[in-house]
């Protein structure tokens, strides 16, 4: 049986699939407006952004929290130099205040300065790892209030054509101008949400090396309460201890 005849040939086909979803993508981007562009500017610096802090992190190791807890322990055993080697060789925050702590305990440092320098270290990290968040947070606020007001623009422009039709009233014109005053709606809430997820994502990384690297710091200068201590004497062996010596 023959082969059933093909208009169009499968690799023109192919060809024309992603320039037909561009053209689409183009008709969209001329009936949102300027609103629309607005927003794909703003996605574009929020997607800048959230691949940047990801770089940033990737290189401080934010998530590496075992290497400064290796190195806590290697100085809750004695070992105060090699606990420092530990925390030297990894750029993760937690690990290199410890290495602060660390060579303050070794130079036998006032407590009080030291805990003052590592909070003046911990914060100006914390605070540069917290850079640009501000920003995603805007652009998360902003995208939907813009996507409504494109929509109030186009609901505005749609009912003025409707009023200029009078009574040759096409029901097409209306329709046609609430489908693209929605538009902008859609693609205010397409911008935001993922900003959203992505915002709150990196917060939370941040807000988690806070509390390890106070909790490791604390650690420094506190003694370990789950070491083993002496057991105290029983109340019976204190009793004779301290029983008045018999009279002569």
């Amino acid at each position: 049986m023959d082969e059933p005849m093909r208009l169009v040939p499968d690799g023109l086909a192919a060809a024309d699939a992603p320039s037909g979803v561009i053209d689409r993508l183009m008709q969209m981007f001329q009936a949102g407006g300027p609103v629309v562009a607005i927003l794909v500017g703003l996605s574009v610096l929020a997607c800048t952004i959230v691949f940047a802090k990801l770089w940033q992190f990737r290189h401080a190791r934010a998530g590496d929290t075992a290497t400064a807890r290796r190195a806590l322990a290697r100085y809750r055993a004695g070992r105060l130099q090699e606990a420092l080697d530990i925390a030297l060789a990894s750029p993760n925050p937690a690990a290199r205040a410890l290495a602060g702590a660390l060579r303050g305990r070794q130079r036998r440092l006032p407590e009080a300065a030291v805990r003052e320098e590592i909070l003046r270290f911990g914060t100006e990290m914390l605070d540069h790892l917290r850079s640009w968040l501000r920003p995603l947070e805007v652009i998360a606020s902003l995208a939907p209030l813009l996507g409504l007001f494109g929509t109030v623009l186009g609901m505005i422009e749609a009912f003025q054509n409707l009023e200029q039709a009078g009574s040759r009233v096409d029901p097409s014109v209306l329709s046609g101008g609430i489908w693209q005053a929605l538009l902008t709606t859609a693609v205010g809430l397409a911008v935001a949400m993922p900003v959203v997820v992505a915002h709150t994502w990196l917060e939370r990384r941040v807000d988690r090396l806070a509390q390890e690297m106070e909790s490791i710091i604390t650690q420094v200068f506190t003694p370990d309460l789950s070491a083993a201590t002496a057991a105290p004497a029983h109340p019976a062996d204190q009793d004779v201890l301290h029983a008045p010596a018999p009279a002569a």
